[in-house]
């Protein structure tokens, strides 16, 4: 009996099984067969874990991201979107712990903590950074930091310090670690069963510790073959974080995270080249306004240039009667000068062709993918709002605020209250915080660094529109003082406190108190047509600010 052959496809599926094949036709999905047309045919990727796929290219997905920040505009300031945005200049602790199950009453939480909030801003905001183990960076700077490494790399990686200082109370300083030195060490291969992305895991997948490369030479290209690695544990004995790691996992048992420009990188990379070609081309189309041309064909140019010494004599004895003819008609009519060609020759002028022919329209195609790639909006990258109307401008805009206050929150937050919870462990531990009924801050941890931060406020498209819809929101009970004032990045304590003195001293000076909640009074709505775009001044937010 003869041995049936059958071609087979590079999926290792016989070619007669996958002719005509699709997912509809066997009642599955569509995207799990060929495709309409066969489309997807020599689509087949491996299936792997985060860390398969990201681990052995870390390295170069690293220094591509650098480049890129360092290089590219839009790189650059999709970065300073997220900081800014995230972080803003001054990141500020509303300090919230479970002070009902603390047993505490509501005056002694407020008492304590007005306390614990005064004494961290001395810490954190001291301008000799004494937070800081390089003394370079206050707290703020350290959480923008902090994102920017999670911008960059997909992780942000600090080390805590236990250093004497001179002149300063505490102790607690905080060391950030450029995640480009966490790595295996030396010997150790980069899907080892315990160690992967420089992270020592338990049986569960948790981080127990982090191996710290020593670079040779911070001036000199980074090899940290043979240059000494340090392990840090994650904690000691008695649970005090010694390795800060944040990052957004989304795959089970992942070691390292996903830098933001990972899917766009090839974009971003062929835009900056297309762009500087665009450039080029318009140069070189400008260059030239007019040419002359001969009758002397390309079969005489090519005998002048290659016929010898005599007829290289003959050329440039040409080209000098003809320089000399040029210099000799100067006919002018009304102080124009005529161009008088010899015998022969046609003054043609040069049109530069269609200087865009396309390109805006591609370019701002790929800004977008751009902009959705980096979790912020097209205006906002390109700083563009030329098109928008108030409407489709304030759509973009929450739709970036949302994705930076996730970032806010498990990014630099969690970023944040680590740091908070070593500095509140040293001040409870000296007495500087006395804490009500005895409560043993190690069992109480959790209970006792709960932290909300405030960082920079909500972009304000049309402040009038905004500051009603806050009223209505707090007249209402749907919202909050503390609520609203956080989305302009303020406290809400400090800003009481601030009209309480502001409204004794205009007491004492005999003015008027102020007037609140009259909105409706001092600014009545304006009936400006909504399509109306930002084009030219003559937008509806040009009417009440511009964006």
């Amino acid at each position: 009996m003869s041995e049936v052959k059958q071609i087979l496809h590079p999926s290792g599926v016989p070619i007669r099984q996958m002719q005509g094949y699709n997912g509809m036709d066997q009642g599955g999905y569509e995207s799990g067969g060929a495709g309409f047309g066969g489309q997807l045919s020599e689509w087949i990727p491996g299936l792997m874990t985060e860390d398969m796929a990201q681990l052995p290219v870390l390295d170069l997905s690293h220094a591509r991201a650098d480049d890129l920040v360092r290089n590219h505009g839009y790189a650059a300031g999709g970065m300073r979107l997220h900081l800014d945005n995230i972080v803003g200049n001054h990141f500020k602790l509303n300090w919230q712990p479970k002070w009902r199950r603390l047993g505490w009453t509501e005056d002694q939480f407020m008492d304590i903590k007005r306390q614990v909030e005064s004494l961290w801003s001395e810490f954190a905001d001291d301008p000799r950074c004494y937070i800081d183990a390089e003394r370079k960076r206050t707290f703020t700077q350290l959480v923008r930091a902090s994102v920017s490494q999670h911008f960059n790399y997909g992780d942000a990686m600090a080390a805590a310090e236990w250093i004497k200082k001179p002149f300063g109370r505490y102790r607690t300083a905080i060391k950030m670690v450029s995640p480009k030195r966490v790595r295996n060490p030396d010997g150790v291969t980069t899907f080892d069963r315990t160690i992967r992305g420089g992270i020592k895991h338990g049986r569960h997948g948790e981080a127990l510790g982090y191996y710290v490369a020593n670079p040779n030479d911070n001036l000199l290209p980074m090899n940290f073959i043979g240059s000494g690695f340090k392990y840090i544990p994650k904690e000691t004995r008695w649970g005090r974080t010694q390795f800060i790691h944040v990052f957004d996992p989304r795959d089970d048992g992942q070691s390292r995270g996903t830098n933001a420009l990972m899917s766009v990188m090839s974009q971003m990379h062929m835009l900056d080249k297309l762009q500087q070609t665009k450039l080029q081309n318009a140069v070189v189309n400008a260059m030239y306004a007019a040419t002359i041309e001969s009758e002397l064909d390309s079969q005489q140019a090519f005998e002048f240039m290659t016929g010898g010494e005599d007829m290289q004599k003959n050329l440039w004895g040409w080209l000098a009667s003809v320089n000399q003819y040029n210099r000799g008609a100067n006919i002018r009519m009304n102080g124009v000068r005529i161009p008088h060609l010899m015998p022969g020759e046609s003054l043609n002028l040069q049109r530069p062709a269609n200087a865009d022919n396309g390109f805006s329209q591609l370019e701002t195609s790929i800004l977008q993918y751009l902009a959705a790639g980096i979790g912020c909006s097209f205006e906002q990258l390109t700083h563009n709002f030329q098109n928008s109307n108030f409407s489709s401008a304030r759509a973009a805009l929450n739709e970036s605020y949302r994705y930076f206050m996730g970032d806010r929150k498990f990014i630099a937050g969690r970023f944040a209250t680590l740091i908070f919870s070593l500095w509140f462990e040293e001040a409870v531990a000296m007495g500087d915080i006395e804490l009500p009924h005895q409560i043993n801050f190690w069992q109480e941890r959790s209970a006792l660094c709960r932290c909300n931060w405030i960082g920079a406020g909500r972009l304000s498209i049309d402040g009038i529109k905004e500051v009603k819809e806050s009223i209505l929101l707090i007249e209402s009970g749907l919202s909050t003082y503390e609520k609203e004032l956080a989305k302009l990045g303020e406290d809400y304590i400090e800003v009481f406190e601030q009209q309480m003195r502001e409204r004794k001293i205009r007491q004492e000076k005999g003015l008027p108190p102020p007037s609140w909640v009259q909105a409706s009074t001092l600014a009545p709505d304006e009936s400006t047509p909504e399509n109306a775009t930002t084009n030219n001044g003559s937008s509806h937010a040009s009417n009440t600010g511009s964006i």
